[in-house]
């Protein structure tokens, strides 16, 4: 089967490195729209709940629970939250679902894309800059109720730290100092980072404290997934250091989260 041929532009209508450009001129369809609704609120939208971020001493850990609701009905008790962007920064999505992943996609796709025609990749900052545009694309859905705010965090190769990047609905971009949490379980996973953080922690202090903070946040969030222990779903997490995104297995996660249950059992806290 023939393959179509490959879009060809005139010097002047080059998109350069931005593949939304591109898919503005290929395909509009496939663009976060622009164009507003009837402001009707969409009814039993798939939610994603808690999803945080917290610096270490040469990193970033990011972490998300497992549950999305509809309403007040559990969607999934499994959904993904948390995905690399590229190979040293990683994206979190908090809000309608699907919206959410359909522009962590776009968002993946931009950063590859940029880099194969430019030769070398955006800075963080630069990275954070491109899913401000993509958020502030999807305004027009998120005033009908399909919100998405995602977070991005990453380790900077010119800074050689971690750096965490938060996002309100309207695109605005903010670096946050040390840690941010999203989602409706956000607020109490973020007193519980506050109470716990500290300056140099190391990676596996940091996963520890993301652990615990989503475990407070299921305590007094309904919308937030807490650890099951029948179905032995645990939460998502992942590093991001000056050797790249690396998700923690599943066993790691189950084994660290029992140890924290266990100790919480024998009256030690979360």
């Amino acid at each position: 089967m023939n393959e179509p041929p490959l879009p060809s532009f005139g010097p002047n209508l080059d998109p350069g490195p931005s593949f939304v450009d591109l898919l503005r001129r290929v395909a509009p369809h496939s663009v976060p729209s622009n164009a507003g609704g009837d402001g009707a609120v969409p009814v039993d939208v798939v939610h994603g709940t808690t999803v945080l971020a917290i610096r270490y001493a040469e990193g970033v850990v990011m972490a998300g629970d497992r549950r999305a609701v509809a309403g007040m009905t559990i969607a999934s008790r499994r959904i993904e939250k948390v995905f690399p962007a590229d190979d040293h920064s990683g994206v979190a999505i908090a809000g309608a679902a699907g919206p959410a992943v359909d522009m962590v996609r776009l968002f993946q796709v931009q950063l590859e894309h940029y880099e194969k025609i430019e030769g070398e990749g955006l800075s963080l900052e630069g990275k954070a800059n491109q899913l401000s545009q993509l958020v502030k694309a999807n305004l027009p859905a998120a005033m009908q109720g399909f919100v998405v705010v995602p977070l991005f965090a990453g380790y900077d190769e010119r800074r050689e730290r971690g750096r965490v990047f938060s996002f309100d609905v309207t695109g605005g971009r903010y670096e946050e100092t040390d840690f941010q949490a999203h989602g409706s379980g956000g607020v109490h996973a973020r007193n519980w980072i506050k109470a716990g953080w500290r300056e140099a922690m190391s990676a596996d202090d940091a996963t520890e404290l993301a652990l615990r903070a989503l475990f407070a946040a299921a305590d007094e969030d309904a919308a937030t997934g807490g650890p099951d222990l029948v179905r032995r779903i645990f939460p998502t997490v992942a590093r991001i250091d000056a050797g790249g995104f690396v998700g923690l297995d599943g066993a790691a996660v189950e084994q660290l989260a029992d140890q924290l249950l266990g100790g919480r059992e024998e009256g030690a806290g979360l």
